[in-house]
């Protein structure tokens, strides 16, 4: 009953209605399975908090809470001794504060969640359904962790926040992995399969624009992080992650390799090139003032464009890991522990209220009546990782502390290390099938 209660509110809160006006609202929604829906539901709630985190960054914001009568620091008159500090409501600790109270959410969420096996568990209630309640609990949440005291609050955080993000780059260098595997045997595929000139363009042109946008950023990245004499540590960086992803790209197209894997080829290694590229800008964003171009005067609560890309990377990463089933790829980039499984569960109805009498719409079904599509404790603590790469990457990666710091070394080589892991990933699914022929990975 816990289930069924679950899909229903589920599909109530996916298509934005109230039960009285469901039928006419959710007529026009695609039916999806409930492992679908539900991840959707969660990826909403952590786009809301990663909202709410970025208004307290708002240019201008903590000026403008100088006009409120009752904080501290205000130039207006409030009856009374009633004085709150604002300044914890604005900038990069407002962030720490906004993320943590998410974080202990799907850390909570993820210990309720173990040991589920089906949705006829009487927790998939809890999982599935109960939005209204669970935003709730968030928002007060969220609440609560302004009243935590500073202290040290800041500087123990942003170490769990740290490891945490580091944790979360891992996991999303599996779904890019995943997609650029996915997306070339696809396109390949259907060039096989239609023999279509039109196919064959579209791979060489994506192919040919991934490297060139790779090419590019290297370039770039030596004039604006390295300078004639010194900067050693950023030219070696640099000129390493080159050699690797040109090691890479000649490792996809080798014989032993093509035989395993007809379909591995250069396109993967362009869209995995990239990636890097742009990990290792991230990286050079933390090094030494001398040599980091992208310091500047900017205050404490303003994010630059590297943020911003990252977040991109993080919200299409987040919502592939929603929409995309496991396949065959996954058994190499080990992605079926995050991605869903095909569910062959039984279909749970939705009955619109007001609609003709026995009409029948189902539109959120249950995959999951007789085996767990993923797996719910590992996909709250991916999503616990998630807000603390949010929380990492809006305050990119620094101290929120009033003496900003433009360099941070740990976070340097947190990210430097990840664009290693990339490459090794990826030149681990390509070799895996050659170097284990009795396994199975198709």
């Amino acid at each position: 009953m816990g289930a069924v209660l679950g899909l229903c509110s589920a599909a109530q809160m996916a298509c934005c209605c109230t039960s009285a006006a469901c039928s006419l609202c959710c007529s026009a929604c695609p039916s999806c399975a409930n492992s679908t829906s539900t991840r959707l539901m969660y990826t909403l709630m952590l786009l809301l908090v990663m909202v709410a985190a970025c208004v307290t960054l708002a240019p201008g914001l903590h000026e403008q809470m100088k006009k409120v009568p009752f904080c501290e620091n205000s130039t207006g008159i409030v009856p009374g001794n009633f004085k709150v500090d604002c300044d914890q409501a604005v900038g990069y600790l407002a962030v720490y504060r906004i993320c943590f109270a998410a974080c202990l959410f799907f850390v909570l969420m993820a210990l309720i969640m173990i040991g589920v096996k089906s949705s006829k568990d009487p927790r998939a209630g809890i999982q599935n359904g109960f939005w209204g309640i669970k935003y709730l609990v968030v928002i007060g949440g969220i609440i609560g962790a302004f009243f935590i005291p500073e202290g040290q609050f800041a500087s123990t955080w942003m170490v769990f926040g740290m490891i945490g993000g580091f944790c979360f780059i891992i996991i999303q260098l599996i779904l890019i992995i995943d997609f650029a595997h996915s997306w070339a045997e696809k396109w390949v595929s259907n060039y096989e399969e239609s023999q279509s000139r039109g196919w064959y363009s579209a791979l060489l042109l994506a192919m040919l624009s991934c490297y060139a946008l790779t090419l590019t950023g290297i370039v770039l990245l030596y004039v604006y992080y390295t300078k004639p004499d010194g900067c050693d540590l950023s030219k070696f960086f640099i000129s390493f992650n080159l050699i690797l992803v040109v090691i890479a790209s000649a490792i996809s197209i080798l014989p032993s390799v093509q035989e395993h894997q007809p379909r591995s080829g250069l396109l993967q290694s362009a869209v995995v090139s990239l990636y890097v590229m742009y990990l290792t800008w991230s990286a050079l964003s933390n090094s030494a003032g001398e040599c980091n171009a992208s310091i500047s005067a900017t205050n404490e609560s303003s994010f630059d464009k590297q943020s911003i890309i990252g977040l991109v990377i993080w919200v299409c990463s987040v919502l592939y890991s929603c929409v995309r089933t496991a396949s065959s790829s996954s058994k190499i980039t080990m992605s079926e522990h995050i991605l869903a499984k095909e569910g062959a569960g039984g279909y749970d109805s939705i009955e619109g209220d007001g609609g003709e009498a026995g009409r029948d719409e189902t539109k959120v079904f249950d995959n999951e009546a007789d085996d767990v599509a993923y797996s719910w404790t590992f996909f709250h603590v991916v999503f616990a990782l998630a807000s603390l790469y949010i929380m990492m990457t809006l305050t990119n990666w620094y101290n929120p502390s009033s003496q900003l710091s433009k360099e941070n070394v740990a976070s340097m080589w947190i990210k430097i290390t990840s664009s290693w892991l990339c490459v090794g990933l990826y030149v681990w699914t390509l070799v895996a099938p050659a170097v284990f022929p009795d396994r199975d990975f198709s």
